[in-house]
């Protein structure tokens, strides 16, 4: 019946197969043995409703000893430290640990020494005798490992028992409630079979029954033998046991006698004090409490309080006041829930801040420039001013200045536009119904009209620019402010940093005596505590969370906790204008923005002065268009120039800086009116060339006194005297210095020409190196266009003169003298109006100085030129005869007469001198070629004494003219001399 089961058997094993062996084969491991028919064939599964599935895993019973995959296991040091892998496979280990993941030879140390067999030859002969001791006594002493044997042996029976044993008898959840568990144990398949076999069942049930009992003996055996084994220690833990209780008996009454000492020692000496302690703290919770309720209270009141201060423009202390109340919410207010939306309403509520300071700026820069312009010059509500400032400061905006400059680019274009329309509405000749354009009507003005309203617009930019530099100035003292208040606590922190280490080393000694149980003031006399810890002392003492010292402390006010004055300081200044102001510490902008910001300040004054030029430039262009400006003479365009360039210093003086664009314009202006000046000078000096018939003229009284006023040293035209003028009649000659010059109409009027340029640059300075180079051109003109009238004989087309005369010759040259005379001082006066720079235009006098000097030269020989044509054809024909004088000699001292009558009246009597000298030189000349040529000699001969008759009559009559009377001949030069 046994047999008929296939299952397989309980192993069995001997003593000497108890013990698992890793190199055995697998099939010499176990040998089969002999058992029971099992009762378990199998064990189940987890599945409850299908009892015959089994599972196909090793079994718990049956294959606890049969090695399968699951035993496969090793750890990695195994692995590497395996000694039979004479090289390590670095096929695999390196893929993970890198390719020097292999055996390297381990280099010795230089530490250690090299250890060889002699270094333990002293402990091998020490321990040589006792070993052979030790193995003297081994044979000798009887074995000690026989108990352990009979031991290890009843243990290998007990253990070899115990395996016949199912093991779902040794699970701890067994239970046989559990249908699974108890259908393993009690298969009834062997009792439900058909009729007929009922002696094999009582067979199989009786089997089951022996199999079970002989469990039970099994288990009972090893219980018995545990239980004999350890039977010594089981009786000593009984009586320890019996110690141990009474030994907590007594711990216990000991225990209960000190808590009753401690109840009495605590209802005594610690429950009132812990009972006052518990009060002093409930009663610092309350006031804590309190305290911060009232703060809530305030905080609640913000939004509120924000209204009421925005309603009177107080921005500043509306964001002073959201920055502490944000601060409080931060700090001591955190996570109030009722709170939870204020923080973002009050960031709301300060961007609308923000805008409503860009507004107000906007506005009071509108006010402020937009007042009426009268000879005020006043700031504008200079609190509200400093007020806005500051707040746009507080919150960075530093680009208001922008708003500013864009309001002043509008006024200054509606204060020449009111200016226009104010003045035209004066005017009655404009119809401004009839002409509708402001420009136009503009340029319907005469000029003293259009310089009136040029002038008040010159005024009325003059009170603006005063007025903005005020405002500026006001804001920049502001800044100033600021950045000097980051400086002084920059400062403060630099002096706390270098007290810091006295300061730590008071800090450790009071957190030492505190920390010991002292207290400060009885560490130290009143005299002897530290500075520093008394200031640390009253500060807890004053601090909002500070235990009070009375039983009032509530209603104080030092138990109010207020964070802005505890960690917000303020510091007052006052601004140029005499405003108190407030800066307090929450300004945070670092001192390169406040200067950029302060620069930028200053130059938007600058801009101020270049909006003032640039519209001043538009108005005069607009007036410019039709050649108005062109037009004017040489006094309203002085008048112009003197207006504007006061206009400029004024600007300058206020400003600071030079702006150009209205410089430019008048300078552009200055050289179309020196253009237009020196053409119209040329052309008139060109007309009264073109008529002039060289013959002296009568000088007037008038131009007399502009000589003399240039001889006072001073170059001016002088005023004119109608009264005076009528009772002077004109001269004949022009005194300069003494001297008398004969001139031409045309000369007189060039000298007045020439002053002319000499005043208008006094007028107008910046035009000097113009009105050099014209006059210069000017001087040039007139002395080539002399010299192409008289010297080229044009005269003789242009004005239909019939011959030019010596005496037209020695007018010029005195007409020539006259300008020379006054190059000099001309130069002179234009040296002191020129930049050093400038002074190599002066080198356009000289030219012209030389050039005058040698046309004079060229006058002078074209007279003499005169006298030799004649000596030359006088002479040729002259022959040494009776009657003496000869007609030659007589018609030659008429000439000579002629010539000095001629040009004695123009000429000074030292160039008259000059003058006949060298025509008596030439006389002699051509008188020595004749009697060379008649071979006439000094020989005392009869022909000698004629000549010398002859020239004894031309020397007398020659001495005989008026000046000459003292004029060396030195007639003997026209005999040859004797070698």
């Amino acid at each position: 019946m046994a047999s008929s089961h296939s299952s397989s058997p309980v192993p069995q094993s001997n003593s000497s197969d108890a013990f698992f062996k890793k190199e055995m084969d697998a099939t010499k491991r176990f040998r089969p043995v002999q058992s029971l028919p099992d009762v378990c064939p199998k064990e189940p599964t987890g599945n409850v409703g299908d009892p015959n599935n089994l599972c196909d895993s090793p079994s718990l019973v049956v294959d606890q000893h049969r090695w399968t995959i699951y035993h496969s296991k090793v750890n990695l040091p195994a692995a590497l430290n395996d000694p039979r892998l004479a090289k390590r496979e670095s096929d695999f280990f390196t893929k993970t640990w890198g390719v020097d993941f292999v055996d390297t030879e381990v280099t010795p140390s230089f530490y250690l020494p090299q250890i060889t067999k002699e270094h333990f030859a002293l402990y091998q002969q020490e321990i040589t005798p006792r070993e052979k001791v030790h193995e003297r006594c081994k044979n000798i002493c009887t074995p000690k490992d026989t108990f352990d044997r009979t031991l290890l042996h009843t243990h290998d029976k007990s253990r070899t028992d115990l395996e016949q044993v199912p093991k779902i008898f040794m699970k701890p959840d067994f239970a046989l409630e559990d249908s699974l568990t108890f259908n393993a144990v009690l298969p009834w398949s062997h009792f439900s079979t058909a009729g007929g076999k009922g002696d094999r069942d009582a067979a199989s049930s009786k089997l089951l029954q022996e199999k079970l009992s002989h469990y039970l003996d099994i288990v009972e055996v090893n219980i018995a033998h545990q239980i004999s084994l350890r039977s010594e220690a089981f009786f000593h833990a009984m009586t320890s046991q019996h110690e141990l209780q009474d030994y907590l008996r007594k711990t216990s009454q000991a225990v209960k006698l000190l808590r009753e000492k401690i109840s009495k020692i605590d209802k005594v000496m610690c429950e009132g004090s812990l009972r006052v302690l518990r009060l002093s703290l409930t009663r610092n919770n309350c006031i804590k409490a309190y305290n911060k309720l009232k703060l809530m209270a305030t905080v609640h009141q913000t939004q509120p309080t924000v209204q009421l201060l925005l309603s009177t423009s107080e921005f500043v202390g509306a964001l002073d006041l959201i920055a502490t109340t944000q601060e409080v919410l931060q700090q001591e207010l955190q996570g109030i829930h009722s709170f939870r939306h204020l923080g973002s309403q009050l960031c709301e509520l300060e961007k609308l801040i923000d805008k409503m300071m860009i507004a107000e700026f906007s506005t009071y820069a509108r006010n402020d420039l937009n007042r009426p312009l009268e000879d005020d010059c006043q700031i504008l509500e200079e609190e509200r001013l400093v007020s806005l400032v500051f707040g746009l400061l507080k919150q960075r905006k530093l680009n208001f200045y922008e708003i500013y400059g864009d309001e002043m680019i509008i006024t200054a274009k509606n204060i020449i536009k009111q200016c226009v329309v104010n003045t035209v509405s004066q005017i009655e000749e404009i119809d401004t119904e009839v002409v509708v354009k402001l420009a136009d009507q503009m340029r319907m003005m005469n000029f003293p009209q259009w310089f009136d309203l040029l002038k008040n617009i010159f005024s009325k930019f003059t009170i603006f620019l005063k007025r903005i530099k005020a405002t500026l100035n006001t804001i920049r003292s502001v800044v100033f402010l600021v950045l000097d208040k980051n400086q002084k606590t920059r400062d403060l922190e630099d002096t706390l940093q270098k007290n810091s280490a006295k300061d730590s080393t008071v800090d450790t000694e009071v957190a030492y005596l505190t920390h010991e149980g002292m207290f400060i003031s009885d560490a130290f006399g009143e005299g002897d505590l530290p500075p520093v810890a008394a200031d640390t002392t009253s500060q807890r003492n004053t601090s909002p969370n500070s235990e009070p010292c009375s039983s009032d402390s509530v209603s104080e006010p030092e138990c109010t906790t207020d964070s802005s004055s505890s960690k917000e300081q303020t510091s007052s200044s006052v601004t140029p204008g005499g405003v108190e102001m407030m800066i307090s510490d929450d300004v945070k902008l670092t001192d390169l923005e406040l200067v950029r910001l302060a620069n930028n300040i200053q130059e938007l004054l600058y801009n101020a002065s270049d909006i003032c030029h640039d519209r001043s430039v538009k108005f005069l262009m607009a007036r410019a268009k039709d050649g108005f400006l062109e037009k004017l003479n040489s006094n309203e365009f002085v008048a112009l120039s003197r207006l504007m360039e006061g206009f400029i210093l004024d600007t300058e003086q206020i400003c600071g800086r030079k702006s150009m664009s209205l410089r430019g314009a008048l300078q552009s202006q200055a050289n179309r009116f020196v253009n237009r000046f020196h053409e119209e000078r040329k052309t008139k000096l060109s007309l009264l060339l073109d008529n002039e018939r060289w013959k002296q003229a009568e000088v007037p009284a008038e131009f007399q006194d502009l000589v003399d006023s240039v001889s006072d040293g001073r170059i001016s035209l002088p005023e004119k005297k109608p009264a005076a003028t009528e009772d002077r009649k004109p001269t004949e000659f022009l005194i300069v210095e003494g001297q008398k010059y004969a001139t031409v109409g045309t000369v007189l009027l060039l000298i007045r020409i020439i002053l002319e340029y000499c005043q208008c640059v006094d007028n107008i300075p910046s035009i000097a190196t113009d009105m050099l180079t014209r006059l210069s051109d000017l001087l040039k003109y007139f002395n080539s266009r002399s010299c192409q009238l008289v010297l080229g004989a044009g005269a003789l087309q242009v004005v239909g003169l019939k011959t030019i005369t010596t005496k037209n010759l020695a007018l010029s040259s005195r007409c020539l003298q006259l300008i020379v005379h006054y190059i000099p001082i001309i130069r002179a006066h234009f040296e002191a109006r020129l930049q050093p720079k400038q002074f190599s235009m002066l080198r356009h006098f000289d030219h012209i100085m030389k050039d005058y000097h040698d046309h004079i030269a060229e006058i002078s020989a074209k007279l003499v030129a005169i006298m030799d044509s004649l000596f030359d054809k006088l002479l040729s024909k002259y022959e040494v005869k009776a009657p003496v004088p000869s007609a030659c000699f007589r018609n030659i001292c008429k000439q000579m007469a002629k010539m000095h009558e001629a040009i004695y009246d123009l000429l000074p009597e030292e160039q008259t001198q000059m003058l006949f000298l060298r025509i008596n030189a030439s006389y002699k000349l051509h008188l020595k070629r004749q009697l060379a040529h008649l071979n006439v000699v000094n020989d005392g001969g009869p022909l000698n004494g004629l000549v010398t008759s002859d020239v004894a009559f031309y020397t007398g009559n020659l001495q005989a003219l008026k000046g000459l009377n003292n004029l060396d001949l030195n007639m003997a030069e026209i005999w040859e001399q004797k070698r």
